[in-house]
């Protein structure tokens, strides 16, 4: 384990993450950009506003046969309501996110660029897209902005910041999303799981 000294308030912040890209300071709110040996100040960290939680920084969260260390959490907006993404770490220290949004949730990993869908906006609801030997239909195009962030990410995210997305479920148990801005685009790709059967082992 690391540790990163906040240049706002001198506070040390554990990384816990392989490759960490943004921090928030558990001390003074600080949202801390790295990149290589350099660190920078990147505003706050947002409102959290209160809202139930299933799980949160610190807990392990077992889907299926997969056990999750949630190390950061992020809350987007998208127009009509809000939902969470949290960064974690499975037991060989890769990384994934889990999103949940009224209750539905999934786990995602970042596809690598060799294995990374081809497809680019616009994408409209109902097209349907083929990947991984399954047929993908899109249930959702909408925009998000980045409301709040705790915790640590292996992905540049800031509060403030918008970008496009798309979500296609395949026979509702799988999930395929791509992430676009400025030409760039993330594709994640994961399962779907029941919230009734999530466990969870809260952090002491």
């Amino acid at each position: 384990m690391e540790n990163l000294n906040c240049p706002n308030c001198g506070t040390d912040c554990p990384i816990l993450l392989k490759v960490v890209k943004v921090l928030a300071c558990p001390s003074c709110g600080t949202t801390l950009m790295i990149n290589d040996a350099h660190v920078t100040l990147a505003g706050e960290q947002g409102v959290m506003h209160g809202a139930p939680l299933l799980f949160g920084i610190g807990d392990q969260v077992v889907l299926g046969q997969t056990s999750t260390r949630i190390l950061g959490h992020a809350r987007y907006s998208y127009g009509r309501g809000f939902w969470d993404e949290f960064c974690g770490i499975d037991g060989a220290g890769a990384t994934c996110w889990i999103s949940v949004d009224e209750g539905d949730i999934v786990r995602q990993v970042r596809l690598t660029d060799q294995n990374a869908p081809r497809f680019a906006p616009p994408l409209k609801l109902g097209e349907t897209l083929e990947f991984d030997s399954a047929r993908f239909t899109v249930i959702e195009v909408e925009t998000a902005e980045c409301l709040a962030l705790r915790g640590q990410f292996d992905e540049m995210v800031q509060v403030g910041e918008r970008h496009e997305f798309v979500s296609a479920s395949a026979r509702d148990e799988y999930l395929l999303s791509g992430e676009f801005w400025d030409g760039n685009a993330l594709w994640f790709y994961g399962q779907w799981y029941d919230p009734f059967h999530v466990k969870v082992d809260q952090a002491q």
